[in-house]
């Protein structure tokens, strides 16, 4: 956390408090995160029900992670000065009033595109999270706690996995309201059983000098195009593969939601392993491995190789890579910016992976009504990654010689 919210000074926490506030952080960020997505399991729905094209399609799915993106700014300010347990709380409740209009909102495309945007407010709930669960933790163990929490964007996971069968068992509308009465349950415990961290005190120091500081460092900047790319590839395959894998392979709606929620899982998995790796080996290794990794997958599918076997671990081995870069990324965040400015910094990279999964499905999208098939699309990740990699290899070179203040 930022050196203004006392965070960085919380004592030592040990036992079921601290644990029990794991929990439930990690598990209102599942919630949230699968109401994130409830879009993209849906595409298909949407698409025959509206008439919509592949570019249409593409921005119905992408339009949530504009304001999940963004929207972390604010939110992670404001938990600075609100605490976590309020916070977490007020983006359960807010969350409920899009999810419900989305469900009210399936025969208009435009109001779709209206409520699909704010359902993006669900998604800042990261922002919220990692310092509140940062406060319970003493340092040696916040990575550990980070990485739990982490792993509940595996909420996309259950999404893609249950959404579909839940309007096939339910119906469209009545999933909505089933989820909206999830995330009310869910913000009423937050209130009445979660607490702040003894250690943690108010922030309300203004935002934007806080804010301007840590855009001056270089290092933010280097890691907001890093997470870009591996945690904005997570975001962008998690909403937009289950209609790739509609269109390209013609799976029914179930089948690619049971296959994105095994992506999904997959880098959720890895995410962890990413961050205990770049503490042994460095976290620009571990980077390097995962934009390296990236471009020979999008290679691979670039030339649409045969569904099940040779496309479906390549999309597995590419969750893998993408979830090793989103652990070292944080990894290397707090390697190259010193302590007093990693919560501001890490608010800015964290809003930037979160955008960087707005464009791709925009892309693929352009590209399938184009030329109906994806291969210029993965063919245009394969150089990002590659370009990305090159630069990583060369902007840290030496990266853990020297101190974060005299990097900074």
């Amino acid at each position: 956390m930022d050196g203004g919210t006392g965070a960085t000074n919380a004592p030592a926490v040990r036992g079921g408090t601290a644990g029990g506030n794991l929990f439930l952080g990690t598990a209102a960020f599942v919630l949230t995160f699968w109401a994130w997505n409830l879009i993209g399991p849906l595409a298909r729905t949407y698409t025959e029900a509206l008439g919509l094209s592949p570019t249409q399609t593409s921005l119905l799915v992408a339009f949530p992670v504009m304001v999940g993106s963004l929207g972390r700014i604010p939110v992670g300010a404001l938990t600075d000065r609100y605490g976590g347990r309020v916070m977490m709380a007020a983006v359960c409740f807010v969350s409920i009033i899009p999810v419900a209009l989305v469900g009210l909102s399936s025969d208009s495309f435009a109001m779709l595109l209206l409520w699909g945007f704010f359902l993006g407010v669900a998604g800042t709930s990261f922002a919220v999270g990692i310092p509140f669960v940062s406060a319970w933790h003493e340092p040696r163990r916040r990575g550990f706690a980070t990485g739990v929490f982490g792993a509940g964007m595996g909420g996309t996971a259950l999404s893609a996995f249950l959404t579909p069968r839940l309007v096939e068992a339910l119906g469209l509308l009545n999933t909505h309201l089933v989820m909206c009465a999830a995330l009310a349950a869910m913000g009423v415990v937050m209130l009445l059983f979660s607490r702040d961290a003894p250690g943690w005190k108010p922030n309300t120091a203004p935002v934007a000098p806080r804010l301007k500081d840590a855009l001056r460092l270089k290092a933010t900047w280097q890691n907001m195009l890093l997470y870009a790319v591996a945690f904005g590839g997570f975001v962008a395959f998690s909403t937009y593969l289950p209609t790739l894998l509609q269109t390209a392979y013609d799976f029914a709606q179930t089948e690619a939601g049971m296959r994105t929620a095994g992506f999904s899982l997959a880098a959720v998995a890895a995410r962890p392993v990413g961050g205990i790796l770049a503490d042994r080996i460095g976290p620009v290794k571990v980077c390097l491995a995962s934009f390296v990794g990236t471009t020979a997958m999008a290679v691979v599918l670039a030339f649409h190789p045969p569904a099940e076997l040779p496309a479906g671990v390549s999309f597995v081995l590419m969750a893998v890579v993408l979830g090793f870069g989103t652990g070292g990324v944080f990894a290397l965040v707090a390697t190259v910016v010193e302590p007093a400015r990693v919560g501001t910094a890490t608010g800015l990279v964290g809003a930037a992976g979160g955008l960087g999964g707005y464009f791709p499905p925009l892309v693929m999208g352009a590209v399938y009504q184009a030329t109906g098939a994806y291969t210029i699309g993965f063919a245009l990740l394969a150089a990002v990654a590659l370009a990305v990699a090159v630069y990583t290899a060369l902007a840290f070179r030496g990266v853990g010689t020297a101190s974060p203040a005299a990097r900074s």
